[in-house]
């Protein structure tokens, strides 16, 4: 049997924290790489209108609501209680942490909601929603899409 020595502990210690660091570092370099974390371009410009804008759309009285069913994204807006189809100015479905896979849905009004096809699956999906009211008023929200089976 080797007697243990003391470089063989450092060896030991040097390899074990030398793979902890590199596995941080992929991770690290993979969250920076897949996910922009930016809502807006700049934050203190859009600050100085927030409140406006929020008043204006709350005023629209919309209930705004996705579902995913299977390949189906179906966006539902309601003013009171009735669905209509405001003009679309751009939407964005895709995972609540990754760009890579957004798409732009292209929908289509049937009477009941704004629907178009997707390629989707199981997860946490977004539908980032810019639309235009007839009164001019800018309605953009981001919306939790609810995934049925």
């Amino acid at each position: 049997m080797t007697e243990i020595k003391g470089w063989h502990v450092f060896a030991g210690f040097s390899a074990v924290f030398g793979i902890i660091i590199a596995v941080n570092l992929a991770l690290a370099y993979k969250a920076v790489a897949t996910f922009p974390g930016l809502e807006v371009k700049n934050s203190y410009v859009a600050s100085q209108t927030f409140d406006v804008e929020r008043v204006a759309q709350t005023a629209l009285g919309w209930d705004v609501s996705a579902v995913l069913e299977g390949h189906v994204l179906s966006l539902i807006i309601l003013k009171d209680g009735a669905p209509i189809a405001p003009k679309i100015e751009s939407a964005t479905f895709g995972r609540a942490t990754n760009i890579a896979f957004d798409e732009t849905p292209t929908f289509t009004f049937d009477g009941d909601a704004l629907r178009s096809k997707v390629v989707a699956g199981k997860g946490n999906w977004n539908l980032r929603l810019k639309a235009r009211a007839e009164d001019g008023t800018l309605f953009q929200q981001r919306i939790i899409v609810t995934v049925k089976s």
